[in-house]
């Protein structure tokens, strides 16, 4: 019988321990891997043509496509390589329009 106790008592004080893992990989882990799945599949549909906007907020037109670099013509005749990487997101052609005339 104090057997018995001795192990439920020892379950008992992992619960908290293990419920906390649980949360941690609700809140936080699971979506992070679903935000880099996202991402990644965001970067193989990469095609010639697509506006995008940089990680560092260069709006741009892709000119030519490599495996690991993109080039972007971001005004007539300037064109600039980056990592794949750093493509930020994929935005309509409008509004990468309007915000290259401002």
């Amino acid at each position: 019988m104090i057997e018995t106790f001795a192990a439920d008592s020892a379950l008992l004080q992992l619960l908290p321990f293990a419920l906390i893992l649980v949360v941690f990989y609700f809140l936080l882990i699971r979506p992070q891997q679903q935000k880099a799945k996202e991402t990644q599949s965001m970067l193989d549909a990469l095609k010639l043509g697509d506006n995008v906007v940089t990680t560092g907020g260069l709006f741009g037109k892709i000119v030519k496509l490599q495996e690991t670099e993109v080039s972007l013509e971001i005004a007539s005749n300037v064109k600039v390589r980056l990592e794949r990487s750093s493509v930020g997101q994929v935005v309509k052609t409008g509004k990468a329009a309007e915000t290259s005339k401002s």
